[in-house]
């Protein structure tokens, strides 16, 4: 669950009902809708795959893709893309499309925003080979 700034009515606004990509049960090949990123009140807290959530890993949550799916996420506004791995669901009453890292929406360029529209690729199981290290963000003395 993320923390939000202005804008967030307008954003959530300008996407026609029943046009997010949300598919109960069903995972499409491409969806859109509407894209947060977590709170960091949920820094080191179990995800759904009983992984422990930590901003710098590229994951993501969401209610509509199976767990461990890899998905590449495009920002609409400024074409900016990542691809991250879905380890855990929103809430249920979430209307969002996906609920990202903050490394992965460093990468996609919205976390001054808070929301973002975005398009999501469904890639499947395997590691793309695109994809970075899950560790985003390196710490000086990391290698």
């Amino acid at each position: 669950m993320a923390v939000f700034g202005r804008g967030e009515r307008a954003i959530e606004d300008s996407i026609p009902r029943g046009g997010q990509g949300h598919h109960k049960g069903a995972s499409a090949k491409v969806q859109y809708g509407v894209a947060s990123f977590y709170s960091n009140k949920f820094e080191g807290r179990k995800t759904y795959t009983d992984e422990i959530f930590t901003q710098e890993k590229l994951t993501g949550a969401s209610n509509t893709l199976p767990m461990h799916t890899w998905v590449k996420v495009t920002n609409l506004r400024n074409h900016q893309t990542v691809y991250v791995r879905i380890n855990d669901k929103m809430h249920p009453r979430n209307k969002r499309l996906i609920d990202l890292s903050r490394a992965a929406a460093n990468k996609l360029g919205y976390t001054g925003n808070g929301l973002a529209r975005v398009r999501i690729d469904v890639l499947g199981k395997k590691r793309p080979p695109e994809a970075e290290e899950e560790m985003a963000i390196r710490r000086p003395g990391q290698d």
